[in-house]
């Protein structure tokens, strides 16, 4: 009941969470997160992954039973099966998300907050923003799609590695990848832009800002624009790579001679070499593909003043 008497609706919600992600913190704290949630009105069920793949085919049983919303407890591994899930099918549920994970791009992306609790609050207070998907041939991705050698390093790490030591994972196999880092000569073709044929590292078609870590990578990304924002590292060395990379940390590499840059809703890419493509994060098959920014395809739960209002209290406390 609210002060007025008036009963307030249940909402019902499926929890899909990987128990291996981010040290396991999931599984100690998930009687805590589904208390958090009741409290809130939700009425949560869960569905603990057992496997690749497992997580898309619960989000699409959860959507077949008609919960009210799907929870994705983990991190851009367990994001990104859930939401080829739901992406196909007409009707989709809001999405909260719970990033619990070793690696949480696109949380970051859109201020959801790492700390559970917080997390939790924004999915109480259910407010919903309205956001586009991307589609790599028949598969989905929420924040980002890429290929070339180094695009390969986050489903190449293998997760009893990650569950162990974490982002340092990623390091060390990123140091591994680079004594094979070599140019592919690749075709491009984007609407607006036209065709481009040229030798390069990697290519990333970037849904958000947040991007392997790097925050300014791609910074003119947005969410709800129906747009990618496209980044191609043309053929260079290593130690240009590394000089690139650099001014990267520092969102300074959009105006160097070796980075190509440029939006567009549809883009496909074709090359006569093996290009594996990596959709945020996991193995999303070979070149070939054809990539469509799909306008408004989802709600999500997120902080209603559009920044995380634990984020807020931190940046009052050390006067930033």
């Amino acid at each position: 009941m609210d002060e007025a008497g008036v009963g307030l609706a249940v909402k019902r919600a499926r929890l899909i969470y990987n128990p291996t992600s981010g040290r396991e913190e999931i599984r100690r704290r998930l009687p805590d997160i589904l208390q958090r949630l009741e409290r809130g009105g939700i009425e949560t069920s869960c569905h603990a992954t057992t496997g690749e793949g497992d997580a898309t085919i619960a989000a699409s049983e959860a959507i077949e039973r008609g919960f009210d919303m799907i929870i994705a407890a983990g991190g851009d591994g367990t994001l990104y099966e859930v939401i080829n899930g739901m992406a196909r099918h007409e009707k989709r549920p809001p999405l909260g998300i719970l990033p619990l994970g070793t690696t949480n791009d696109f949380a970051r992306a859109v201020g959801i907050p790492k700390h559970w609790e917080y997390a939790v609050d924004l999915i109480v207070a259910q407010y919903k923003r309205t956001i586009d998907l991307g589609q790599a041939n028949d598969r989905y991705f929420i924040n980002i799609a890429g290929g070339g050698s180094l695009t390969e390093l986050s489903y190449e790490v293998p997760s009893k590695l990650k569950t162990m030591i974490g982002q340092l994972a990623y390091y060390m196999k990123g140091i591994e990848k680079m004594v094979n880092f070599r140019p592919t000569k690749v075709r491009i073709e984007a609407e607006g832009v036209g065709e481009i044929h040229e030798k390069i590292m990697l290519f990333l078609i970037c849904n958000s800002n947040s991007v392997g870590g790097f925050e300014r990578l791609a910074p003119d990304a947005s969410i709800d624009d129906g747009l990618f924002e496209v980044i191609i590292l043309k053929k260079c060395n290593l130690a240009e790579f590394l000089r690139v990379a650099t001014l990267a940390l520092r969102g300074e590499h959009l105006n160097d001679p070796l980075i190509m840059h440029f939006r567009s809703r549809h883009i496909k890419v074709t090359t006569e070499d093996h290009v594996q493509l990596n959709l945020d994060g996991e193995y999303g098959g070979t070149l070939p593909c054809t990539f469509t920014a799909l306008k408004g395809h989802l709600e999500i739960f997120v902080d209603e003043q559009g920044i995380a209002s634990y984020r807020k209290r931190l940046i009052a406390g050390t006067q930033l």
